[in-house]
């Protein structure tokens, strides 16, 4: 059979039209053996292959196959029964990475923003759970500070008066620390701090706006809001906590394909990083 051929299977009762060719990705395989009429669980009926399993499952098993890679949906909860789907089709090397659920399962995160409001500044801590997080807001996120005069609080972004971005204050891989609003130096002049996050262009001064827009942006990322509370109360430091169900990332296989390999296939755990 040519791997340019369509293959239709019926597992369960579900109809999968594939290539030839994504069945015999993995050689050693009950898919690939079947194509050559190599295994007699598998009956060719009016020119359909009839396999007596779970069809659901199975489409699970003919996405892996086209991607080679292991993604599956944050309710997914059916591990050891796609994992012996895999060990009956010879996917041996699915079936290892589907005994360690862990590598797989969504994991929840944790986000802290804690804001502070200071006379005429605004300090504010964001503590994630996920460094990586962290590390994506940090490149939103950005500073700009320059000597202004004779403005205010509510003080729109002085156009032309040249500001300079600052670096974030990063005490650790999960935690991030910025301020704005202004402080006076001499006379009537004073140091002004604007804060831009992305993907809005605007530079905002007034802490509370700059909270506003920060929870919302939180929100449209796929993080909601469980509590919110005062952590000093004699400083009156606010405390906003989010959740999300993180997705784990896809896990790709690597099919080795060097002479008398028999296309066995090595899982790449390495692609989970810390923090994750």
């Amino acid at each position: 059979m040519s791997s340019r051929e369509v293959v239709v299977l019926s597992v369960g009762g579900m109809r999968f039209v594939t290539r030839a060719s994504t069945l015999q990705q993995f050689p050693e395989s009950r898919l690939a053996r079947m194509l050559n009429d190599d295994d007699r669980e598998f009956k060719l009926v009016s020119g359909e292959f009839f396999v007596d399993r779970d069809g659901a499952l199975f489409s699970y098993i003919m996405d892996f196959l086209r991607t080679l890679q292991v993604s599956l949906p944050t309710d997914f909860s059916d591990y050891q029964r796609l994992q012996r789907e895999a060990e009956f089709y010879g996917l041996y090397p699915l079936a290892n990475l589907l005994s360690q659920e862990h590598l797989l399962k969504p994991r929840l995160e944790i986000l802290e923003v804690h804001f502070f409001l200071q006379e005429m500044q605004a300090f504010f801590r964001i503590f994630g759970s996920c460094s990586t997080t962290i590390e994506a807001l940090a490149e939103q996120i950005t500073v700009f500070t320059g000597q202004q005069s004779g403005q205010g609080w509510n003080s729109p972004f002085p156009s032309q008066k040249p500001l300079v971005p600052l670096p974030l204050e990063r005490p650790s891989h999960h935690d991030m620390v910025f301020l704005c609003g202004i402080e006076h130096s001499a006379g009537d002049q004073f140091v002004a701090r604007y804060v831009s996050i992305k993907p809005d262009d605007r530079k905002l001064i007034n802490g509370t706006n700059v909270l506003g827009l920060l929870l919302d942006i939180l929100l449209k990322d796929g993080f909601r809001l469980i509590s919110t509370r005062t952590v000093v109360s004699e400083e009156k430091v606010e405390c906003y906590t989010f959740e999300r169900m993180k997705r784990a990332a896809s896990l790709p296989i690597t099919v080795n394909q060097t002479p008398g390999s028999s296309g066995v296939a090595q899982a790449r755990r390495s692609q989970v990083r810390k923090g994750k």
